[in-house]
């Protein structure tokens, strides 16, 4: 069993590179073993990391680069040390008055260090759009109110509100415990089993390959909490499936996007921004996942029932045979790899923080894996290894992320910006709440745009969960709102990167394919106004009051999928699709008389369908 990490023929830098890695992932599980040290270090040592293998990583084009030039290696030293900064300052930086002592020449070199590095080092992993966007909000704090530069900078750089801020402190703890445990399961087999699991749950149906990338990307996206990883993760081999079988391109692609970016509002795991809303709502992890179970499986279910009219329409049918795998089997196999999940679950019911539950599930991953023979080839040094190097590369995007978002939650803070924009969207809404909801939607799209979820959804709790919090939106619903539109600007055109992603599989015109996702996504536009408006749909209320809004929603997102995709049963014309969206919107809004007058519609259209086109038995029961 060779360590081929110290011993293949690779140049010095990148084997250092690479150590560092399984050092920081390494360093991070160690930490959450014995407890973690002072805040200051613990950010301080998560950013420096972060920020040294980012340029020693990363060329200048954005591009993975494993042979770093040297003065990569010495921006990476720089920033790593300005990082550090406030750590090997401690006394100094605790014990002064925040915005009373002025800033020393060395706090300003070395802030200004940190903020120009960290943008760069963001810019590179994730592309211009968050830089730009931090750019634009220190402009605004420097050009146009009265804050003093030095004062944005203290904040940004010397206080726990800023860059060190609740952001970065969340990727510290929460989010790269399961990102590394994500990447260990997946060196495990886990993807294969999610594959086989989904066929052999879902192929022998209508519409098979369609439903195998639903449940496939919805398991898979629940681990990951990354749509565009997850769309070329799952899609390599559902996108290929789907056209096969006779799904259009635009359509097949469409599908696979949608069902990875849905991924992050599914439980138990979500994406990487669930662990920040926890930490800003002051509850456990599980809780958060109570209130976005309801609404993820409204979701899913949308989206099923949209591929299986669409198959009907079209003429579609199973996976084919040679594709299929029992289900017996695939527990037999490999079905013992859902253990970790199960014990994270299990870890987190007992009322253990999130980051112990991770820890848990990270320690089960190997042994569970070890059971059988059939996973058993998994386990040897050089996987771990890999492994852990895989999710420190992972952990590099976020960590970004995090650290330039708490350049503009920073700025928000120091100039009052949250309050202005609040008052702005009270105004424009003329105090109507429904309003207020459109215009936060069309700004959470917006600031989604080209973003990775976290940190639109962390921009958007500064801006726009203080106005709705004004207008009587509770609390918890208003973070979700906020959160949904986080992630769905990920299928919303003209940046929509799950769907860029999986049209390099599918290869369709992308209006074509991003009108397709709109549409098989339409449930998740809706959904949020339905939270906000009645609460049971979050699991607040009685168990009678959460199962009749939830029988009744889901009818709804039913009928949703059958007017987009022009089949109830049977095909629907323009016109009856139209009458047919309708009723689903009556369905969805939780009124009594609404949601009778939405049962009416839909059947009346059902028994017209009916008349019009009896089924073959009933047809020759008629001739006879």
């Amino acid at each position: 069993m060779q360590l081929s990490i110290l011993l293949d023929k690779m140049p010095l830098i990148t084997r250092i590179a690479r150590l560092i890695l399984i050092g920081m992932a390494a360093w991070h599980l160690y930490v959450a073993f014995v407890g973690p040290p002072n805040p200051y270090i613990m950010r301080g040592v998560h950013v420096a990391l972060a920020l040294l293998l980012i340029f020693l990583t990363v060329n200048r084009k954005g591009l993975r680069n494993d042979v770093p030039s040297w003065y990569d290696v010495v921006i990476g030293l720089i920033a790593a040390g300005a990082a550090l900064y406030p750590s090997f300052n401690l006394n100094y930086i605790t014990q002064r008055f925040l915005y009373v002592d002025p800033l020393m020449p060395m706090d300003i070199v070395v802030g200004i260090t940190l903020v120009v590095l960290l943008l760069e080092a963001t810019r590179r992993m994730l592309g211009p759009m968050l830089p730009i966007t931090a750019l634009l909000f220190l402009g605004y704090g420097l050009a146009f109110t009265s804050t003093l530069p030095s004062v944005i900078l203290e904040q940004l750089f010397m206080t726990p509100e800023g860059i060190f801020g609740i952001p970065i402190a969340v990727s510290a703890t929460y989010m790269v415990l399961f990102i590394l445990f994500g990447s260990l399961v997946e060196r495990m087999g886990v993807g294969q089993l999610f594959m086989d699991f989904a066929v052999a749950l879902t192929g022998r149906q209508v519409g098979g390959p369609a439903k195998v990338a639903c449940v496939t990307s919805g398991l898979f996206g629940s681990v990951s909490g990354s749509a565009v990883a997850n769309v070329m993760t799952t899609g390599t081999f559902s996108i290929p499936l789907m056209k096969r079988m006779g799904f259009k391109p635009a359509f097949a692609g469409a599908v696979e996007a949608v069902a990875s970016t849905g991924g992050q509002i599914m439980p138990p795991v979500m994406g990487a921004a669930a662990f920040v809303m926890a930490e800003y709502l002051g509850v456990g992890y599980l809780t958060v996942a109570k209130y976005a179970l309801a609404p993820a499986i409204l979701f899913y279910v949308a989206l099923f029932a949209a591929v299986h009219f669409e198959a009907k329409r079209k003429g579609i049918g199973s996976v084919p045979k040679e594709d299929q795998v029992p289900l017996k089997i695939v527990l037999l196999e490999r079905g013992h790899l859902f253990l970790p999940l199960a014990i994270i679950v299990g870890v987190l019911m007992m009322g253990y923080s999130a980051p112990y539950a991770a820890l848990c599930g990270i320690i089960s991953v190997v042994p569970v894996a070890a059971l059988r023979k059939t996973t058993r080839h998994y386990v040897t040094v050089d996987n771990i290894l890999e492994a852990l190097e895989g999710g420190a590369r992972n952990v590099l995007a976020i960590a970004a992320a995090c650290a330039c978002a708490g350049i503009v939650v920073g700025v928000i803070d120091i100039t009052g910006l949250g309050l202005t924009f609040s008052n702005f969207v009270i105004e424009a809404a003329q105090d109507t709440l429904v309003i207020a909801l459109f215009l936060s939607m069309i700004a959470g799209i917006i600031l989604g745009m080209g973003m990775p979820t976290t940190p639109a959804y962390i921009v958007q709790v500064a801006l726009l969960v203080p106005a709705l919090v004004k207008l009587g939106v509770q609390v918890e619903a208003a973070h979700l709102f906020v959160f949904y539109f986080a992630i769905l600007s990920a299928i919303t055109p003209p940046v929509a990167m799950a769907v860029y992603a999986a049209n390099t599989l599918s290869h369709a015109k992308i209006v074509e394919a991003s009108w397709a996702a709109v549409k098989l996504g339409a449930t998740g536009f809706i959904v949020p106004f339905m939270f906000v408006y009645e609460p049971a749909i979050l699991m607040q209320g009685s168990v009678t009051q959460i199962t009749l809004v939830l029988l009744q929603a889901t009818i709804g997102v039913i009928l949703l999928a059958a007017a987009l995709q022009r089949y109830y049963f049977g095909r629907l014309s323009n016109v009856l699709s139209v009458v047919l969206f309708g009723a689903s919107l009556l369905l969805i809004y939780p009124d009594l008389r609404l949601t009778a007058s939405g049962l009416v519609i839909a059947g009346v259209i059902l028994a017209f369908q009916k008349a019009r086109n009896p089924s073959p038995k009933n047809q020759a029961a008629t001739n006879t």
